[in-house]
């Protein structure tokens, strides 16, 4: 039986009388590499902000590795607005914040990169290390924190070696190629030593051969830092070619789930991209 790392059971947001995800259940599986897709306006990204604790969700539970992180019912006004598709119960409110998600072994990528654009590529990755530093605010004041920092900085120039990224240690981020800068979002992310890796839209604004290499890139660490991924993605020629899995999401609803396979073939998902009616019946 599959070892299940991430699962969302329910999951409800509603924006005043807007549902943009509508009871999303769906599994991230140790070792997968799992695709939600659909189109502009899906609540793709809506149901990532969920995951990572951005939103807290009107409705539905999130758990990492067993443990719930995420749980919530409507309350105050939104109880009689509620408008999700699953019933819902009250619950005791659970709601751990986005620094807290991290620790735990989540970490993500931005459909609009997110580096800090006036710092270096080196800068960039330590300042993500400083996550797990083994510190506090008395022993970096007294600077009884060398051998601490002697050791994320080893640690974030080994991460540059490995990401092919070094030779541009003491560049500004801002100055990089947009392939370069996903590449070390990607990185900075890998930095606070995650289980699970959320990308939204990683080959977003990239060339074919670009994305050619994203894919090789995304394959290879999983490989080697032993990763589950969750994928937002547009490219399809991607998505088919590296996910084990695919969800896929219409107007905040589930439409369809399987494999490339099954997922290409299955008629809602492509009336839902092609946008095909059928006439009425006589």
């Amino acid at each position: 039986m599959a070892e299940n790392v991430l699962h969302m059971e329910h999951v409800t947001m509603q924006f005043g009388g807007v549902v943009a995800v509508n009871g999303l259940s769906l599994d991230v599986n140790k070792g997968e590499i799992v695709a939600l897709i659909g189109p502009n306006g899906a609540g793709k990204t809506t149901a990532f902000n969920c995951v990572t604790g951005i939103y807290e969700p009107t409705y539905g539970e999130v758990s990492f590795n067993g443990q719930t992180i995420l749980r919530n019912s409507p309350k105050g006004k939104m109880k009689k607005l509620y408008a999700g598709d699953v019933p819902a119960a009250d619950v005791k409110p659970l709601i751990k914040t986005p620094d807290q998600i991290t620790k735990m072994g989540i970490a993500r990528t931005f459909q609009n990169i997110r580096l800090f654009g006036n710092l270096t590529v080196f800068d960039n990755v330590l300042i993500a290390k400083h996550m797990r530093a083994k510190q506090n605010f008395l022993t970096a004041a007294l600077r009884l924190n060398y051998k601490e920092e002697q050791r994320m900085r080893k640690e974030t120039m080994e991460l540059l070696e490995m990401q092919n990224l070094a030779h541009l240690k003491d560049e500004i981020a801002s100055s990089l190629p947009y392939g370069l800068q996903r590449h070390l979002e990607i990185a900075r992310a890998l930095a606070t030593e995650p289980s699970l890796l959320l990308l939204d839209e990683p080959a977003a604004g990239m060339n074919p051969q670009e994305t050619l290499e994203l894919t090789e890139f995304i394959a290879q660490i999983r490989k080697d830092y032993d990763l589950s991924i969750f994928m937002i993605e547009h490219h399809m020629d991607l998505v088919m070619e590296i996910s084990d899995r695919i969800y896929v999401l219409d107007f905040g609803r589930l439409i369809a789930q399987g494999t490339p396979e099954e997922v290409q073939n299955n008629e809602r998902v492509i009336e839902a991209y092609l946008g095909v009616t059928h006439d009425a019946e006589d």
